[in-house]
């Protein structure tokens, strides 16, 4: 877009180049704030609301750009920052995230002579010792760091099993840069903290953390060494799969050498069919593949784009005469055993299209506040079910794009007005499987991502089953849960009354509401003690302690509606 200002990129010429480029940051997020504040907050004071609203998404735009054009001129982790605030649909408005989805971090490489001097230091010899021959044309060039290809000498060849190699190394004081940028970040980030609309919205010093913790594993190659033996491990008794070896000698954590597995691209089609491999059989493996990550493993590639994605032919098993070649494995993405208890959740409500399963599952992941009113986003979650749900990638193109629209622009509006944001790893799950799915309809327009994550779901529901005192008891809990912490939803009739207590639990609300609020409470709690005793009663069965307990604790919502009727206001 702007590609012709990346030579212009600021130098970083020791602390006078960090404390202006510091400033620089700080200035471009001072103005925009001081903007936004004057539009957002001052003007509809006067009420001139009607004004900030009209040009709002035009501000949006303006502001995404200047940011597009100040990640290109600085470079270095400016433009990590701007892919990042691009996939964060869940706190930055549309115009935002459009116009910054097209950042790449491509920018013009280093003179191989300072990547020489980089590489020596680190390697502690001159590189025609280390190297036979090294290509001076880098492969790839990024803001981080490039790769060139090069060949081992036959000794370290015959040692290590491996003749080609691609080494990486990091773009030369690119640690100063990436310092320099986090500290600049986590002072905006305590500047957003103290303004009440935005932290109502979003935990922003949160945000910047999880953002540095991801960029610096991205810079430390030696974790990406261990990534790739881990995700190696993984697939070890796994004739799909297929990871570069790595050359621990040659690695540090600013130089990472590998095993050269260029092969095809996942999504050249001509080459694959010219090698003899059909692409509409590679997206299936492809998704089952991510699935096994993300729901066995928990570990997971979390930047699966098509050119981190190859095929490799005939080093597969018979019948299968192919394997997919994972690389760059910066990115990871790990899923803890309770995180992944949601994500199954999630899963099941997905595959049977249960809006509002699948919201009580988001808020048992966490990703909700207690205080959201999820009644919206269960409506739009049935609706979206109800008209795209099991549809493949070849029919979704059959329908009406001003649906989609406006579908989008009323989906994403429930989104942004609901207190929440995305953990990092949900939002790497949420990446993963957005590439994963593009992936795969690039290999087969016909391919319905549907067809893969169904076959999990009912394993996942088979063996949720296999317990079902586990699962009585769970709810058991549940329940007690719901009358110790009011409001909570139960079924579809509580969910109802939930809505208006929680209204009129506002305590902004005027007096003449008063009256109401013990009504509904009163209901909720009646309902609530009803569901606890019978809960207790079906799980004394088989648990008597467990039983007993319920229907002990079911006294406490009793107890409650009697004592809110007899309240004075």
């Amino acid at each position: 877009m702007t590609s012709v200002r990346r030579d212009r990129a600021i130098p970083m010429a020791g602390a006078g180049g960090a404390r202006a480029r510091y400033r620089r940051i700080l200035r471009f997020a001072a103005w925009n704030l001081a903007v936004t504040w004057w539009f957002e907050l001052f003007l509809p004071r006067l009420g001139l609301r009607r004004v900030t609203e009209r040009n709002r998404a035009r501000r949006m735009r303006r502001f995404a750009q200047r940011f597009h054009d100040l990640a290109v001129e600085l470079g270095g982790l400016m433009i990590k920052v701007g892919q990042f605030m691009s996939s964060r649909l869940d706190v930055l408005p549309p115009e935002i995230t459009k116009e910054l989805e097209g950042l790449q971090d491509e920018v013009p490489p280093v003179p191989f002579q300072e990547i020489r001097a980089l590489a020596e230091e680190e390697l502690g010899a001159p590189l025609e010792a280390v190297f036979s021959s090294v290509d001076e044309i880098p492969i790839a060039a990024a803001s981080l760091g490039q790769a060139h290809r090069a060949k081992l000498h036959p000794a370290n060849a015959a040692d290590t099993g491996l003749s080609s190699v691609v080494f990486k190394v990091q773009r030369p004081g690119i640690a100063e840069i990436v310092d320099v940028d986090l500290a600049a970040l986590r002072k905006v980030g305590g500047w957003l903290s103290r303004i009440r609309i935005v932290s109502n919205r979003a935990d922003v010093p949160a945000l910047v953390n999880e953002f540095a913790q991801t960029s610096l594993e991205e810079i430390d190659y030696l974790n990406e060494a261990a990534n790739s033996e881990r995700f190696a491990a993984d697939f070890a008794e796994d004739a799909r799969v297929t990871v570069p070896g790595v050359v621990w000698e040659r690695t540090t954590r600013r130089v990472l050498t590998l095993e050269d597995v260029t092969a095809i691209k996942i999504t050249d089609a001509e080459s694959l069919r010219v090698a003899g491999i059909d692409p509409s059989t590679v997206a299936p493996v492809f998704a089952a593949v991510m699935f096994d990550q993300l729901f066995t493993n928990g570990f997971f590639h979390a930047d699966p784009h098509p050119g981190n994605i190859f095929v490799t032919p005939g080093t597969g098993p018979a019948g299968h005469p192919w394997k997919l070649t994972f690389i760059d494995f910066g990115m990871m993405g790990e899923v803890p055993e309770k995180t992944r208890s949601g994500l199954r959740k999630l899963l099941i409500a997905a595959a049977s299209r249960d809006g509002k399963g699948l919201v009580s599952a988001i808020s048992d992941v966490g990703v909700l506040m207690p205080s959201a009113d999820s009644a919206e986003l269960e409506r739009a979650m049935t609706q979206l079910f109800a008209r795209f749900g099991g549809m493949g990638f070849a029919e979704l193109r059959d329908v009406d794009p001003r649906e989609f629209r406006d579908f989008g622009a009323e989906f994403g509006t429930v989104i942004r007005s609901l207190p929440f944001q995305l953990p990092e790893n949900f939002l790497l799950i949420i990446r993963a499987m957005s590439l994963t799915s593009g992936v795969c309809s690039s290999l087969d327009a016909r391919f319905n991502l549907w067809n893969s994550v169904e076959p999990y779901a009912a394993q996942l529901l088979r063996d949720e089953r296999g317990n079902l005192i586990n699962d009585v008891a769970a709810q058991a809990f549940d329940a007690a849960a719901l009358a110790l912490r009011l409001p909570k939803r139960l079924d579809g009739l509580v969910s109802q009354l939930e809505d208006g207590s929680l209204q009129v639990s506002n305590r902004r609300l005027e007096r003449q509401m008063a009256r109401l609020i013990r009504l509904v409470r009163r209901a909720v709690s009646a309902v609530i003690f009803g569901a606890t005793l019978i809960s207790g009663s079906v799980v004394r069965a088989d648990d008597v302690v467990l039983g007993n307990v319920l229907m002990i604790v079911s006294v406490v919502p009793l107890l409650f509606a009697l004592w809110s009727g007899r309240r004075r206001v």
